[in-house]
């Protein structure tokens, strides 16, 4: 299992919104790649990065902050937000240098891009499945679709697709805890690589994920309020 330590951009900054509300921001830094040296300082062994400003617009104007990430902290990244093209895979995996690009609402909307990233670039394609209320969500949370997370678990895993981010939104900056039922669903039933998000606030909150077979716990604002440290979290990676 892995630790990742959440970068959130957006403006150029470092932020945690609360359930994807881009009206509930909290700045923690104005230097986002001073953030990503400081988890890499403290044992990190891979970063995930989300363009906010990508997400919600569906281009970046945060690019040269990702390149800084990436060539600064020197520990793979992976990274989500608004990434809807096979140039835009390609731009960041074979010239920024990500190690994964994570698409959400290319799986709904273009399964023909998925299919053909995956075939180019193979594990280095992970799926964002954002849920809320068992529904997906798109489009930086903000269209929801007729699907479930599991189905499309499903579907994306016949793609090709090895590894999926699975974040329910309702607990997403909350800090009251992750959905451990869906997420042991989500394991269970797929068989994917399943990277857990969302409400993780506590050191037990990251056994709970653990036991449950994730391969990797996301932590944004327990890292960024004092209510995890990563030193302490990281121990738990190889227990």
């Amino acid at each position: 299992m892995i630790i990742y330590p959440a970068i959130d951009i957006k403006g150029g900054k470092c932020v945690r919104l609360i359930q994807g509300r881009a009206e509930h921001q909290t700045v923690y830094s104005d230097d986002p790649v001073e953030v990503a040296q400081q988890w890499k300082a403290k044992g990190a062994r891979f970063l995930h990065v989300v363009d906010l400003d990508g997400a919600f617009q569906g281009h970046s104007q945060n690019e040269s902050i990702i390149k800084e990430i990436v060539k600064r902290a020197n520990i793979p990244v992976q990274i989500g937000g608004g990434i809807r093209s096979m140039e835009r895979i390609a731009h960041l995996l074979e010239e920024v240098g990500v190690a994964r690009v994570i698409l959400g609402t290319t799986a709904v909307e273009d399964p023909v891009l998925l299919e053909q990233a995956v075939r180019r670039f193979g594990a280095s394609i992970a799926v964002g499945i954002d849920a809320r209320n068992n529904r997906v969500a798109t489009r930086g949370w903000v269209e929801e679709c007729d699907i479930t997370p599991v189905e499309l678990g499903k579907r994306v895993k016949e793609m090709g697709v090895e590894t999926v981010i699975y974040t329910d939104i309702l607990r997403d900056g909350m800090l009251e805890g992750p959905n451990i039922p869906s997420t042991r669903e989500m394991v269970e039933k797929t068989g994917l690589n399943v990277i857990a998000s969302g409400g993780v606030s506590s050191l037990e909150h990251i056994a709970q994920l653990k036991s449950v077979g994730v391969a990797g716990v996301i932590i944004g604002k327990a890292l960024y309020s004092g209510k995890i440290d990563l030193r302490q979290a990281l121990k738990l990676e190889e227990r």
